[in-house]
């Protein structure tokens, strides 16, 4: 007969305790999952029997003392002192252990004449064998006597003695007791019944089911765990819980190494060594547990896994989807401080070993990559080398990829760094290193250019092909290494005597555009789309280029990627610089350094010459000095970023008044240039930098003289280059052609964009004009000239055009604003509405990139006129530039006069 449920139970126990008092043997036996109070009912019956006036004998089986012989019956006999034990079969002429047998019986008969006898045995599974012949032996001969046997033992627990239950069925007299945990109903009972009547009062009832159910959650209805998670939330504030309002469980979650944890370990070792090794293998396997996976794991026979996940089942330890519904499947822990407790019952060595099989199990099985992956990597985590076959290296390169997908580059990179140590052919390795820095890139160039090093050296030797080659060389132009990815790919810049720069600078904004528009961001493209945009800021539209750079920056951040975010926004900030608007090249130039993890390397030279520019137009003489002033090795200034540096640190020096350190820096950039074969003025016109640091010196023939090698070169065609090249041409040159030559340099720098070097070109005309007694004329284009150069926030052209003229502060507003909307942010066709017919033909042509000029030839307007409309156009749409001006707007058809 097997009765469950604990009103049942405590019903037969006492029924079983009045019989025995009334003169009749009982056994029964009491099976419960480890932690779900079959003790506590040991010893309610031997409470109980002893105030009915039985003699009680009491042990406990131990698993240190399992093969300890007549260990448990010596804890019987001894409790109470009424005997002595016999030793049987130690020498001749001692009794046999029959006769011991027999011996033991009769004492316990002679000791029930007096008053029944109660023998109760907890963690009988733990029991030796010999104390068990004696208990059985009992259970047969003593069936007259007033003995009551209660034996307790954990449910599913390995038995010592296979006979011993069935000889106990077999007897009449003879009940089966299960031990259930408790239920949702008998949980919510329990923490009523611990809280108190006026908790009950006071609480809201609803909170106080949902609290229930959160503890049979968590506890599984264990009895032993439920009692260590009632004990820990009552030492731990809630704060959270009483925040979230009285409709919420104010039941606090256990916390790992907390006493619900303990209590879970305690459970976890008593329920054997077989349950224990099964619960590692599945605290391991986490997700991906499944009966079968943990018994592989933890290398157990199908029996003894039966019996152990049973025995896991019965504590309320693990739990299936679907439980209810068959036999264990999936399995998982009720609670992550449950899985923690039963991953810290294992020793480092032994869960770098199981990491490492839990691995090949998945992979066996072809589990999900990034699992397996997982396991490698926690395996080499525990502080030992880890040796990574073909096939565990295709595993990572797969979940690295999979990781990507998912936009976690950072552990990406950890996986694949961890294949690059596993056994394989040298070019397998070659190609992963190539991958792990193409990775890195995402979120730390710096790191991704330290791997470079290596790379390059045996791309030199040959020792990579074609497809590694290809994003090596991309990462290299991504670093600014013109020279070196040249090297790497000569067919990519044509002839060998051409520069590595031509294709950069002549491709054709049409052609640029195209790849922008059609090309998605990834590592393969972030190379490509960086130069089709840094073609853009060096061709004759780099308007064009802000927007571009502008989504190509929102999408780096919608990647979750660091190191993109700072590509982008360096170049978004030197296309604005580009058009003259400092205030934006400072904030996207800072962030772009503020992306970046570490500052070595030389891609932080791109944006930190940026801001040294911007800085230093803007009258910031101290910021830009922190920055230019630092030591940058020298190996560093070779590439497009470090030249980048060197002209900006030289126009800084040239600012505050220190020509001749400004001139080295422009010679020394114009050397780097020619012996890189990377000398183009539309990247960076040195020499006319180098003149204007002449100028400064009083060595005006040299300047002039570099000013006519710059017009002699074919970026002269350029407005921008062709601009500051007649500028310097006219201060160095004849004083009776400067007023004509500045006013083509001025004609030519407005059809660049650049707006500060507009006005400076303005206010030098304004000057010559003045010489020449035109004085209302040129006093007029001063004028014009420091306005302009206060529109762009050139503080410090404007005191050099108009020493006295008073700086108006900014507004806060303006100070703060983000002056480049993102595109979600940007106004769209529903603003266009505002515009009437006139302002949104010139503002369409304006976003296509058509300069006031070449506006005016299309529309038949004056330039005046063009400029009033996109004055009203920036006001309307809540803009600062023609960089800003969306790029939905339609065309609409010019009509044939205006």
């Amino acid at each position: 007969m097997t009765l469950t449920g604990r009103e049942a139970g405590i019903e037969l126990l006492e029924t079983a305790l009045a019989d025995c008092v009334a003169g009749r043997s009982r056994i029964v036996l009491i099976e419960a999952g480890t932690g779900c109070g079959k003790s506590a009912l040991v010893d309610l019956v031997a409470e109980r029997a002893a105030a009915a006036g039985a003699l009680v004998l009491y042990a406990v089986g131990a698993p240190e003392e399992q093969q300890v012989p007549l260990g448990v019956l010596r804890q019987l006999v001894n409790s109470e002192q009424v005997f002595a034990l016999p030793r049987p079969s130690e020498g001749p002429g001692a009794p046999s252990r029959v006769e011991a047998m027999q011996a033991f019986c009769a004492e316990l008969r002679e000791l029930s004449l007096d008053c029944p006898v109660v023998l109760c045995v907890d963690d009988v599974q733990y029991a030796d064998r010999e104390s068990l012949q004696y208990v059985q032996y009992l259970a047969r001969h003593a069936r007259t006597a007033p003995v009551l046997v209660v034996v307790a033992g954990a449910a599913h627990a390995p038995a010592q003695d296979p006979a011993f239950t069935t000889e106990l069925m077999r007897q009449p007299h003879f009940r089966r007791m299960r031990l259930e945990r408790l239920t949702a109903a008998e949980v919510a009972l329990v923490r009523g019944r611990r809280e108190g009547s006026a908790h009950a009062a006071n609480a809201v009832a609803s909170n106080a089911a949902a609290e229930a159910a959160e503890l049979h959650r968590i506890s599984g209805g264990n009895p032993l765990l439920l009692r260590a998670l009632v004990e820990e939330a009552a030492g731990r504030e809630a704060p959270e819980a009483a925040a979230a309002g009285p409709c919420a469980s104010s039941f606090p979650s256990p916390e790992p190494g907390g006493p619900f944890a303990q209590a879970v370990a305690t459970c976890l070792r008593r329920s054997g060594p077989d349950a224990l090794a099964l619960a590692r293998a599945a605290a391991l396997l986490g997700e991906q547990a499944t009966a079968a996976r943990v018994t592989r794991l933890a290398g157990l026979d199908a029996a003894a896994a039966r019996r152990g996940l049973a025995a896991l089942e019965a504590s309320g330890l693990l739990e299936a989807p679907g439980e209810q519904q068959g036999p264990l499947e999936g399995l998982a822990f009720r609670h992550p401080a449950a899985r923690a407790a039963a991953l810290e019952e294992c020793d480092p060595q032994l869960r770098t070993a199981l990491h490492r099989e839990a691995a090949r199990v998945l992979g066996e099985d072809r589990g999900p990559v990034l699992a397996v992956a997982g396991h490698l990597l926690a395996a080499r985590a525990e502080g030992r080398p880890l040796d990574c076959g073909p096939a565990e290296v295709a595993v990572l390169r797969d979940a690295a990829e999979e990781l990507l997908v998912r936009g976690d580059a950072r552990e990406a990179a950890r996986l694949l760094e961890l294949a690059a140590q596993g056994r394989g052919d040298e070019h397998a390795e070659r190609g992963i290193r190539v991958r792990l820095a193409q990775i890195t890139a995402r979120f730390d160039p710096a790191a991704a250019e330290r791997r470079l090093g290596a790379l390059l050296e045996e791309a030199r030797d040959g020792l990579l092909d074609a497809e590694q080659v290809q994003p090596l060389a991309g990462l290299l132009l991504a670093q600014g290494q013109f020279t070196e990815a040249a090297a790497l790919l000569p067919a990519a810049v044509g002839e060998p005597a051409a520069s590595p720069l031509d294709t950069l600078v002549d491709t054709t904004a049409a052609v640029g555009e195209r790849l922008l528009h059609s090309a998605r961001l990834t590592d393969a493209t972030v190379a490509p789309l960086a130069q089709a945009v840094r073609s853009l800021i060096c061709s004759e539209h780099p308007e064009r280029a802000v927007p571009w750079s502008r989504n190509l920056l929102e999408e780096a951040r919608r990647c979750q990627a660091p190191g993109w975010s700072a590509v982008f926004a360096a170049l978004h900030a030197e296309a604005l610089l580009r058009m003259g608007d400092l205030r934006g090249a400072y904030t996207h130039a800072t962030a772009a350094l503020e992306a970046l993890p570490e500052r070595g390397g030389s891609f932080p030279c791109a944006p930190a010459a940026v801001l040294i520019r911007a800085c230093t137009a803007m009258g910031r003489f101290t910021e830009a000095s922190r920055l230019a002033d630092r030591q940058v090795p020298k190996g560093l200034l070779t590439g497009l970023h470090g030249l980048a540096f060197l002209r900006a640190r030289g126009l800084y020096r040239l600012a505050v008044n220190q020509p001749h350190a400004a001139l080295a820096d422009f010679l020394e950039a114009g050397r780097l240039m020619e012996d890189g074969r990377v000398d183009r003025p539309a990247f960076l016109p040195w020499r006319t930098d180098a003149a204007e640091a002449l100028l400064r010196l009083g060595e005006g023939a040299r300047a002039e003289q570099l000013a006519l090698q710059q017009l002699a070169l074919p970026d002269a065609q350029r407005p921008y280059v062709r601009g500051v090249s007649l500028r310097i041409k006219a201060l160095a040159g004849d004083p009776k052609r400067r007023a004509a030559v500045l006013g083509q340099a001025v004609e030519a720098l407005h059809r660049s964009g650049d707006r500060v070097e507009a006005a400076r070109a303005m206010a030098e005309l304004g000057r010559a004009l003045q010489a020449d007694g035109s004085a209302a004329k040129g006093s007029a284009m001063v004028r014009s000239a420091w306005n302009l150069a206060k529109e762009a926030e050139a503080t410090a052209l404007c005191r050099e055009i108009l020493p006295d003229a008073p700086l108006a502060t900014p507004s806060a507003a303006a100070t703060t604003r983000d002056r480049d909307r993102a595109p979600a942010e940007a106004p769209g066709a529903a603003t266009t509405a505002r515009l009437s017919s006139s302002e949104q033909r010139v503002a369409t042509l304006a976003a296509q990139g058509l300069t006031n000029r070449e506006i005016s030839a299309k529309l038949y307007l004056t330039v005046s006129t063009v400029e009033q409309h996109l004055t009203r156009v920036y006001r309307k749409l809540q803009i600062t530039s023609r960089g800003d001006l969306p790029m939905g707007l339609e065309p609409l058809p010019a009509p044939a006069q205006v």
